[in-house]
Protein backbone atom coordinates (compact mmCIF):
# COMPACT_ATOMS: atom_id res chain seq x y z
CA UNK A 1 0.00 0.00 0.00
CA UNK A 2 1.51 3.15 -1.18
CA UNK A 3 -1.12 5.86 -0.87
CA UNK A 4 -0.22 9.51 -0.98
CA UNK A 5 -3.04 10.57 1.91
CA UNK A 6 -3.62 8.19 4.23
CA UNK A 7 -6.75 8.41 6.41
CA UNK A 8 -9.36 5.50 7.15
CA UNK A 9 -11.14 6.06 3.89
CA UNK A 10 -7.86 4.69 2.23
CA UNK A 11 -7.51 2.05 4.31
CA UNK A 12 -10.95 0.45 4.36
CA UNK A 13 -10.71 0.97 0.48
CA UNK A 14 -7.61 -1.03 0.65
CA UNK A 15 -8.67 -3.83 3.07
CA UNK A 16 -11.84 -4.12 0.65
CA UNK A 17 -10.05 -4.23 -2.46
CA UNK A 18 -7.63 -7.22 -0.61
CA UNK A 19 -10.49 -9.49 0.41
CA UNK A 20 -11.74 -9.45 -3.06
CA UNK A 21 -8.49 -10.21 -4.62
CA UNK A 22 -8.51 -6.88 -6.35
CA UNK A 23 -4.67 -6.16 -5.06
CA UNK A 24 -1.67 -6.48 -7.46
CA UNK A 25 1.11 -6.97 -5.36
CA UNK A 26 4.17 -4.68 -5.93
CA UNK A 27 6.85 -6.82 -7.65
CA UNK A 28 10.79 -5.13 -7.52
CA UNK A 29 11.74 -5.73 -10.86
CA UNK A 30 14.22 -4.47 -13.28
CA UNK A 31 12.97 -3.47 -16.92
CA UNK A 32 11.70 -6.72 -18.83
CA UNK A 33 14.48 -7.15 -21.80
CA UNK A 34 13.85 -6.60 -24.96
CA UNK A 35 16.06 -8.93 -26.68
CA UNK A 36 16.20 -12.20 -24.31
CA UNK A 37 17.42 -14.54 -27.22
CA UNK A 38 21.03 -15.46 -25.14
CA UNK A 39 21.90 -18.83 -24.33
CA UNK A 40 20.92 -17.51 -21.17
CA UNK A 41 17.96 -16.12 -20.39
CA UNK A 42 17.20 -12.83 -18.51
CA UNK A 43 14.92 -13.35 -15.62
CA UNK A 44 13.22 -10.31 -13.67
CA UNK A 45 10.56 -9.65 -11.05
CA UNK A 46 8.29 -9.54 -13.58
CA UNK A 47 9.35 -12.51 -15.94
CA UNK A 48 9.75 -14.57 -12.74
CA UNK A 49 6.53 -16.72 -13.31
CA UNK A 50 6.30 -16.80 -17.18
CA UNK A 51 10.43 -18.08 -17.11
CA UNK A 52 10.65 -20.09 -14.44
CA UNK A 53 7.29 -21.21 -13.40
CA UNK A 54 6.95 -22.28 -16.66
CA UNK A 55 4.67 -25.71 -16.62
CA UNK A 56 6.42 -26.81 -20.10
CA UNK A 57 9.87 -26.45 -19.59
CA UNK A 58 12.70 -27.37 -17.33
CA UNK A 59 14.89 -24.57 -15.49
CA UNK A 60 17.95 -24.12 -14.63
CA UNK A 61 18.30 -20.60 -12.94
CA UNK A 62 21.28 -18.46 -11.13
CA UNK A 63 20.48 -16.08 -8.68
CA UNK A 64 23.66 -14.27 -8.50
CA UNK A 65 24.63 -10.31 -7.14
CA UNK A 66 26.44 -8.00 -9.76
CA UNK A 67 29.29 -7.52 -7.31
CA UNK A 68 30.03 -11.12 -6.18
CA UNK A 69 32.93 -12.36 -6.99
CA UNK A 70 32.03 -15.92 -7.14
CA UNK A 71 29.32 -14.83 -9.49
CA UNK A 72 31.80 -13.14 -11.78
CA UNK A 73 33.97 -16.19 -11.74
CA UNK A 74 31.25 -18.27 -12.43
CA UNK A 75 29.48 -15.99 -15.83
CA UNK A 76 31.63 -17.39 -18.61
CA UNK A 77 31.20 -20.90 -17.56
CA UNK A 78 27.57 -20.45 -17.09
CA UNK A 79 27.03 -18.89 -20.73
CA UNK A 80 28.83 -22.10 -22.13
CA UNK A 81 26.23 -24.26 -20.33
CA UNK A 82 23.86 -22.15 -22.24
CA UNK A 83 25.49 -22.56 -25.46
CA UNK A 84 25.54 -26.49 -24.83
CA UNK A 85 22.12 -26.51 -23.93
CA UNK A 86 20.56 -23.78 -26.29
CA UNK A 87 19.45 -26.59 -28.73
CA UNK A 88 17.12 -28.05 -25.64
CA UNK A 89 13.42 -26.88 -26.52
CA UNK A 90 12.17 -28.14 -23.19
CA UNK A 91 14.91 -26.58 -20.77
CA UNK A 92 16.05 -23.10 -19.98
CA UNK A 93 19.50 -21.63 -18.63
CA UNK A 94 18.57 -18.63 -16.92
CA UNK A 95 19.61 -16.13 -14.44
CA UNK A 96 18.75 -13.61 -12.20
CA UNK A 97 19.93 -10.41 -10.23
CA UNK A 98 18.50 -11.00 -7.37
CA UNK A 99 19.98 -7.50 -5.74
CA UNK A 100 17.59 -5.72 -8.66
CA UNK A 101 14.42 -8.28 -8.27
CA UNK A 102 12.13 -10.05 -6.08
CA UNK A 103 11.74 -13.39 -6.42
CA UNK A 104 7.99 -14.14 -6.37
CA UNK A 105 7.76 -17.24 -4.90
CA UNK A 106 9.14 -18.60 -1.28
CA UNK A 107 10.24 -22.06 -2.34
CA UNK A 108 13.54 -20.40 -4.25
CA UNK A 109 15.17 -19.19 -1.00
CA UNK A 110 18.40 -16.82 -1.75
CA UNK A 111 20.81 -16.72 1.18
CA UNK A 112 23.97 -16.24 -0.59
CA UNK A 113 25.36 -15.57 -4.25
CA UNK A 114 25.39 -18.06 -6.67
CA UNK A 115 22.29 -19.57 -5.55
CA UNK A 116 21.39 -22.02 -8.14
CA UNK A 117 18.14 -23.99 -8.20
CA UNK A 118 16.86 -27.23 -11.30
CA UNK A 119 12.92 -26.55 -11.39
CA UNK A 120 11.73 -29.58 -13.10
CA UNK A 121 8.65 -28.52 -15.58
CA UNK A 122 6.41 -31.25 -12.70
CA UNK A 123 7.27 -29.90 -9.83
CA UNK A 124 8.15 -26.04 -9.79
CA UNK A 125 7.30 -25.99 -6.42
CA UNK A 126 10.34 -28.49 -5.41
CA UNK A 127 13.05 -26.59 -6.85
CA UNK A 128 16.18 -28.56 -6.64
CA UNK A 129 19.20 -26.51 -5.09
CA UNK A 130 22.77 -27.43 -6.20
CA UNK A 131 25.08 -27.75 -3.59
CA UNK A 132 27.75 -29.50 -2.64
CA UNK A 133 29.40 -29.54 -6.00
CA UNK A 134 31.59 -27.42 -8.46
CA UNK A 135 30.44 -24.90 -10.02
CA UNK A 136 32.22 -25.82 -13.30
CA UNK A 137 30.70 -26.67 -16.79
CA UNK A 138 30.93 -30.70 -16.32
CA UNK A 139 29.17 -30.68 -12.40
CA UNK A 140 26.64 -28.10 -13.99
CA UNK A 141 25.77 -30.69 -16.65
CA UNK A 142 25.86 -33.47 -14.84
CA UNK A 143 23.19 -31.83 -12.19
CA UNK A 144 20.87 -30.88 -15.37
CA UNK A 145 21.50 -34.07 -16.79
CA UNK A 146 20.45 -36.08 -13.69
CA UNK A 147 17.32 -34.14 -12.64
CA UNK A 148 16.21 -32.91 -16.36
CA UNK A 149 12.23 -34.46 -17.43
CA UNK A 150 13.30 -34.58 -21.37
CA UNK A 151 16.37 -34.25 -22.57
CA UNK A 152 16.75 -34.63 -26.35
CA UNK A 153 20.56 -35.58 -26.41
CA UNK A 154 21.32 -39.03 -25.07
CA UNK A 155 24.13 -39.72 -22.77
CA UNK A 156 26.30 -41.59 -25.19
CA UNK A 157 26.22 -38.44 -27.14
CA UNK A 158 28.28 -36.39 -23.90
Amino acid sequence: MEPEEFDSDVLKEFVLAFKKGKLKPIVKSQPVPKNNKGPVKVVVGKTFDAIVMDPKKDVLIEFYAPWCGHCKKLEPIYTELGKKYKNEKNLVIAKMDATANDVTNDRYKVEGFPTIYFAPRDKKNNPIKFEGGDRDLEHLSKFIEEHATKLSRTKEEL
